[in-house]
């Protein structure tokens, strides 16, 4: 058995616990699975991924998993769209399955049928309709992931050069400050070299020491 891993997390790792956590999403499932899931493949502990996830890599998912959660209400509607069908064809099986042969004669009438089959078409393109929702918020979704991996990376990378930029800023000060340093303290011992005498005449020239 491998080791449990203890170091920093890559952008990739982060990039893998995202995906995982959606999808748990998506598909009803729950947190505590995404995590088991990525610790798995990542050689972490679940709580480590857990970690991981509350304390900085949600924050940047905030829109995906709302889109997730969407897509979540999505699927329920469609199970129960199917569910619902399963139960009319099943009571329907029922009916004719319960009479006799006389009586599932008199009883199926081609109004009857043509009014059977016109529910199931409806409720076919309903189902069709969910499934073609379904699949556009799901490459939504995967866009959105896309171009939210790609700002976080985007992110990281403006970042770095702020913090540069802002080491450069204090470098270049602390240059300029001990620049002035040494302007004022040759400005001083150039005054203190300086004397005055008098010359013939009474007046006062000035003599470098």
């Amino acid at each position: 058995m491998s080791p449990t891993r203890q170091d920093a997390w890559s952008q990739d790792e982060d990039l893998l616990l995202a995906e995982v956590v959606l999808r748990h999403i998506r598909e009803g499932g729950t947190q505590l699975q995404a995590f088991e899931e990525v610790g798995k493949q990542l050689t972490r502990t679940s709580a480590a991924c857990g970690f991981r996830w509350n304390s900085y890599v949600r924050k940047q998912y905030k829109t995906g998993i709302e889109l997730a959660k969407k897509q979540r209400k999505e699927l329920k509607k469609q199970d129960v769209v199917i569910e619902e069908m399963n139960q009319t064809e099943l009571v329907a099986v029922e009916t004719i399955q319960s009479a006799s042969p006389v009586e599932q004669v008199s009883k199926v009438t081609f109004p009857a049928v043509i009014h059977f089959l016109e529910s199931l078409h409806k409720q076919a393109e309903s189902s069709s309709g969910f499934e073609e929702e379904r699949k556009k918020s799901v490459e939504k979704i995967k866009e959105l992931e896309k171009k939210t991996y790609y700002l976080a990376g985007e992110n990281e990378r403006l970042s770095k050069n702020l913090k540069a930029i802002e080491e450069d800023y204090r470098s270049l000060i602390e240059i300029m400050e001990r620049a002035r340093k040494m302007v004022v303290l040759q400005d001083e011992d150039r005054q203190q070299k300086v004397k005055f005498q008098m010359d013939k005449n009474g007046n006062l020239e000035r003599v470098e020491k």
